[in-house]
């Protein structure tokens, strides 16, 4: 399962339900994580998952995703069913405008 820290502001507005997407940087450092976590490839800059995936790696979505409120074992946390794509974020949910993000969208909050 793939954890990520989050502020306590973003982490807070998530457990509410009112934050409903968290942003990461394109680069290098999630590029691996997110492969792994979801199951797809990126080629020519496009996320191929799902039945256009090798089988070997596909992953069903959405996927379990803990954000966690620091970086200590004992940090609360959040377990959030997520998916994955690209785009830019909203300015009131953290991301810088027209920046384009990996785009965790949460569809349902575990725990």
């Amino acid at each position: 399962m793939l954890t990520l820290p989050i502020k306590k502001k973003w982490f807070n507005m998530i457990v509410s339900g009112e934050k409903k997407e968290e942003y990461r940087e394109i680069k290098p450092y999630y590029d691996s994580r997110f492969m792994n976590a979801f199951g797809f490839l990126l080629v020519g800059g496009q996320m191929v998952y799902g039945d256009a995936a090798p089988k070997e790696i596909r992953k069903p979505w959405p996927v379990l995703v803990v954000f966690r409120n620091g970086y200590s074992k004992d940090s609360p946390e959040v377990v959030c069913k997520c998916t994955l794509q690209f785009g830019k974020g909203k300015p009131e949910w953290g991301a810088e405008p027209g920046k384009l993000y990996y785009v965790l969208k949460i569809q349902e909050i575990e725990k």
